[in-house]
C-alpha cells in the first residue's frame, strides 16, 4: 500500500484512535474515522506533538516521507513551538488546518514552510481540502496533477470574531429607596450580546496568499473533490483582537490565577450586579490576550457561592464572557463570610499545586453591600492558605473591604458608579506588582510580647492575637527563614512558645490562638528581660547571624521599668518596636520606644488592623540591617564571642569547652582547641556536642 493514514485524537491528554498500518482500504480508514467519539478536555497541542517524537505509530522505517495534518483552533493551553520544531527538523511535513475561527499565530508557528502553502481553514471542508492537494500537485511528494488544473494566488481575507454589546430595550426593575421599607420602580436597560465576523482585505506586507484551484476543463478529476467551479482557500493573518473600543490594551506579565467574586445579593441591587459584571467583562477584554499567563475564573454569591467559571476553564475571551452574562442575579441576604470560607475551599479547584510551582491566587471581591455575617475569621482563614484578597467597592463599604483585605493597600473604591470602570488599570498594576508576603526571601528571629495584664482585658488581649495572627500570615515561617516565637507578661512572665518550638506557619498560627491571658499586674521591664536572657539565646532557639527583633503590644501600664531593659536588648543587637495602644501616649512609652520610628501609636485595639502594613515595613527594614555575629552573644556558660575575618569564634572558661563553650570538660579530658571558627551561615566544624541546641547540629 501507497498511503498509510493514522488518527489520533487530543484534548487534555493524546489518545491514538488508529495506528498508521491499521487498515488497507479507503472505506476502512473513512469508517473509523466516522466512528471517532469526541473526548473533550483541554488543548493540548504541545502534550499532543510530544507523543509522536518517536515517531508515527504503525509508520514504516526508511525514506518514507511523513505528513501531519493538525486539525485545531489554534488555542493551545501551552507551548507548541519547540515540539513543532523537532518535528518539523525530523523531516515531518505538518499542515496547520484552523476550524472555526482560529489563532492565526499558533497555527504559522505549527505549519511547515512555505507558511502560505501549509496553513488552512476548514471553515469550509473542501476549501481546506483542495488547499492541501494544491500543496501536495506541486511538491516532490506527489507529481501526477491532471493538465486541466492549475494553482493561482489568491489575496488572504481576515476573518475573526468580535463581539458587541447592543442595547435591545427597557424593562421595568425595583431598586431600593432612601426611605424605610419603600421601593421605587424605575425603567432598566437591558443588553443583547451580538456576535460578528468582520472580514478585511490582508495588509500587503503579509506576503501571504491562499490558492485558488481554478477549474478549466470539463471532466472530472480524481485529485479534486468538486467539479467545474472554484473554491478557494482563505489562510488570513488575523492580529490580536481589541475587544474593547476606545480602551487601552493592557496586559498581565505575572502567572496568576484571578477568581472574581461578585455579590448578587439583594443589598447589590441590580444594578450594581449588572455593573459589576460589566466591570469584569472590560477587564478581562482589555487584559487577557493569548499569550497571557493569567487565568481567570468567575463566583457570585448571595446565600451561597456559585462558581459559574472555574479558574481558566473556557475556551477564549469570548466565551468567557458569554459565559459571565449568563450568571443572573439572584438576590437574597448577603453572606460574603460564608462566601470567603467556599472560596478558600473550592474557589481554585481540589488539586491546586503547592510551593513554587503554584501561581499565586487572587480573589477579587466586587460588593457594594455590607456584609450580614461575621467576615473576619473567613479572611484570616484565606490568607492563611495563601491568598490574595482584594476589595472593588463603593465608598460606603471602605471599612468592611479593609477588614476583608487586611489593608487598605489591598481596597479600591469609588465615589460614582461610573468610576467604577476607571479602577482597570490600577487592579491590573495591583495584582502584578504585589509582593510575596512580608520578608520571604530574608531570614529572621521575630518574637511577639504581648500584654496580658489585667489593664488590657481579655477582650482586648484577643484583639492583640488576631493582630499578631494576621501579621505571621506575610511571613515564610520555617527553621530556614523566619522562625518566630511569643511571650505573654502579666501576673508573670510567660513563653507561650520559643523560636525553634514550631517550624510550620500553621503551627505558630495555631498556638497563637492558644495563648493565656494572665491578668494581674504586669512589668514590661521583667518581659524584655526575659526575651533577653531566655528567649533571644543560642540555647533557645536563635540562630547566629540572624537579624533579631522584638514587637511589644502594650496598653502602657507597667511600662516604668522597661527604658533600661529595652536598650539593653538594642545594644545587644536586637531591635525592638512598641506598639502602644490607647488614646493618651505615656511618657513611659516614649521613653521605652526609643527613637521614633520605633513607635507605632494607635488609638484603639480594634484599629491595630490598619497599622499591619506600618509594623511588616518596619520588620523588613530592620531585618536588612547590617548584623554583629557575636551580637547578641552565641556562646555559652560566659564564653566571649570574638569576631574574625568574617566569622566568630568561642573563647570559653571555667571548665567549658565546644564550639560555643557547651560541653563541660571533666578532669582528664583533652583541652578544647581555643580560637575555633564557624561560618556566618553557621555552618561549623567539627560538630557541636549532641548537647548543643537543635538548630547548631550538623
Amino acid at each position: 500500500m501507497g498511503v498509510r493514514v493514522g488518527a489520533l485524537q487530543f484534548g487534555s491528554t493524546p489518545h491514538l484512535e488508529f495506528p498508521l498500518d491499521s487498515f488497507s482500504t479507503q472505506q476502512e480508514v473513512k469508517a473509523n474515522i466516522k466512528g471517532i467519539a469526541f473526548k473533550g478536555g483541554r488543548t493540548e497541542t504541545g502534550l499532543a506533538l510530544k507523543s509522536l517524537h518517536r515517531g508515527f505509530p504503525g509508520g514504516r522505517d526508511g525514506a518514507v516521507p511523513q505528513l501531519l495534518i493538525i486539525v485545531t483552533d489554534g488555542k493551545a493551553q501551552g507551548p507548541v513551538a519547540l515540539p513543532a520544531k523537532q518535528l518539523k527538523e525530523r523531516g515531518i511535513i505538518v499542515f496547520a488546518v484552523g476550524v472555526r475561527f482560529p489563532r492565526w499565530e499558533e497555527l504559522l508557528t505549527l505549519a511547515s514552510e512555505p507558511k502560505e502553502q501549509h496553513v488552512l481553514l476548514a471553515e469550509q471542508v473542501e476549501d481546506a481540502t483542495n488547499g492541501l492537494l494544491s500543496t501536495l500537485s506541486t511538491s516532490a511528494l506527489c507529481t501526477s496533477a491532471d493538465p486541466d488544473c492549475r494553482v493561482e494566488a489568491h489575496p488572504c481575507e481576515r476573518k475573526t470574531l468580535e463581539t458587541i454589546r447592543e442595547l435591545a430595550g427597557h424593562a421595568l426593575c425595583w431598586r431600593g429607596s432612601r426611605q424605610a421599607d419603600a421601593v421605587l420602580a424605575v425603567r432598566c436597560p437591558f443588553y443583547r450580546s451580538v456576535h460578528m465576523a468582520p472580514v478585511t482585505p490582508s495588509p500587503a506586507k503579509m506576503e501571504a496568499h491562499a490558492f485558488q484551484r481554478v477549474w478549466t476543463g470539463t471532466t472530472a478529476s480524481a485529485h479534486w473533490p468538486s467539479e467545474g467551479k472554484s473554491t478557494v482557500v482563505r489562510m488570513p493573518g488575523i492580529p490580536k483582537i481589541d475587544y474593547l473600543r476606545g480602551a487601552p490594551k493592557l496586559s498581565l506579565e505575572c502567572r496568576i490565577d484571578i477568581l472574581f467574586l461578585l455579590d448578587s445579593s439583594g443589598g447589590t441591587t441590580l444594578e450594581g450586579f449588572l455593573r459589576a459584571k460589566a466591570f469584569v467583562k472590560r477587564f478581562v477584554q482589555a487584559v487577557l490576550s493569548e499569550d497571557s499567563r493569567a487565568r481567570v475564573g468567575v463566583a457570585s454569591y448571595s446565600r451561597d457561592l456559585i462558581v459559574t467559571v472555574p479558574v481558566g476553564e473556557y475556551q477564549d475571551v469570548p466565551d468567557l464572557v458569554r459565559r459571565l452574562d449568563s450568571i443572573p442575579f439572584r438576590g437574597g441576604p448577603t453572606l460574603t463570610g460564608s462566601a470567603l470560607l467556599q472560596v478558600s475551599e473550592h474557589g481554585f479547584g481540589s488539586g491546586s499545586r503547592t510551593g513554587q510551582d503554584r501561581p499565586r491566587r487572587v480573589v477579587v471581591l466586587l460588593t457594594e453591600s455590607h456584609t450580614h455575617d461575621e467576615v473576619a475569621g473567613p479572611a484570616d482563614h484565606a490568607r492563611a492558605r495563601e491568598l490574595l484578597l482584594l476589595g472593588v467597592g463603593s465608598e460606603m463599604v471602605q471599612a468592611e473591604l479593609e477588614e476583608i483585605t487586611g489593608s487598605s493597600k489591598n481596597v479600591m473604591v469609588y465615589t460614582d458608579p461610573q468610576d467604577l470602570f476607571s479602577q482597570i488599570p490600577e487592579l491590573q498594576r495591583r495584582l502584578c506588582s504585589q509582593s510575596r508576603p512580608g520578608c520571604q526571601a530574608q531570614s529572621l528571629d521575630l518574637v511577639f510580647l504581648l500584654d496580658a495584664s489585667a489593664s488590657v482585658g481579655p477582650e482586648n488581649f484577643a484583639q492583640m492575637q488576631t493582630f499578631i495572627r494576621k501579621c505571621t500570615l506575610r511571613f515564610d515561617v520555617n527553621a530556614d527563614v523566619t522562625q518566630v516565637g511569643l511571650v505573654v507578661y502579666g501576673s508573670q512572665v510567660q513563653t507561650a512558645f520559643g523560636l525553634d518550638t514550631h517550624s510550620t506557619r500553621a503551627a505558630v498560627l495555631r498556638v497563637m490562638s492558644q495563648a493565656p491571658y494572665l491578668g494581674g499586674v504586669g512589668s514590661a521591664g521583667t518581659a524584655l528581660l526575659h526575651i533577653n536572657d531566655k528567649v533571644m539565646t543560642v540555647q533557645r532557639g536563635a540562630r547566629p547571624g540572624v537579624p533579631k527583633a522584638v514587637v511589644m503590644i502594650t496598653g502602657g501600664s507597667g511600662a516604668e521599668d522597661a527604658a533600661v531593659p529595652a536598650q539593653k536588648l538594642r545594644s545587644n543587637g536586637i531591635s525592638v518596636l512598641v506598639v502602644s495602644v490607647g488614646a493618651v501616649l505615656r511618657e513611659a512609652v516614649r521613653r521605652l520606644a526609643g527613637p521614633r520610628d520605633s513607635l507605632i501609636h494607635v488609638a484603639a485595639y480594634t484599629d491595630l488592623r490598619y497599622h499591619q502594613d506600618a509594623l511588616i515595613e518596619w520588620i523588613c527594614r530592620e531585618a536588612k540591617q547590617p548584623v554583629n555575629l557575636c551580637k547578641p552573644s552565641p556562646c555559652m556558660n560566659e564564653g566571649t564571642c570574638v569576631l574574625k575575618n568574617g566569622s566568630y569564634r568561642c573563647e570559653c572558661r571555667g571548665g567549658w569547652g565546644g564550639p560555643h563553650c557547651e560541653n563541660r570538660i571533666l578532669r582528664g579530658d583533652a583541652p578544647m582547641a581555643d580560637g575555633f571558627h564557624v561560618e556566618p551561615t553557621g555552618r561549623q566544624q567539627p560538630a557541636p556536642s549532641p548537647q548543643a541546641p537543635r538548630h547548631l547540629r550538623i
